[in-house]
């Protein structure tokens, strides 16, 4: 009979007051984690805008590249070439 009063299935006066402030402190904890991964995000779109520049300037050099290959008017710096060559095989011995 005290079962159907007080509620044995745990939800007494003291035991909803519990779950409350549980539900307080977990609402709390998702907000401060949400603010961080905000800030995450802002930050990530920040390093991204300060890249576009250097992508830009990037494509651009790529594009230049391409077309002098295309044309056959490519020249590229054979002693460059050599000493990166000579460098890659150096580190796989």
């Amino acid at each position: 009979m005290s079962n159907k009063i007080f509620g044995g299935n745990g939800i007494g006066p003291m035991e909803g007051l519990q779950r409350a402030q549980q539900l307080d402190k977990s609402k709390a904890s998702k907000s401060a984690g949400q603010g961080d991964f905000a800030s995450s995000l802002q930050e990530a779109g920040k390093a991204k805008a300060a890249a576009a520049p250097q992508s830009t300037e990037r494509a651009q050099k790529l594009a230049a590249l391409k077309a002098q290959i295309e044309s056959g008017s490519y020249q590229p710096d054979l002693e460059k070439v050599a000493e990166s060559l000579l460098k890659f095989i150096a580190k796989e011995k």
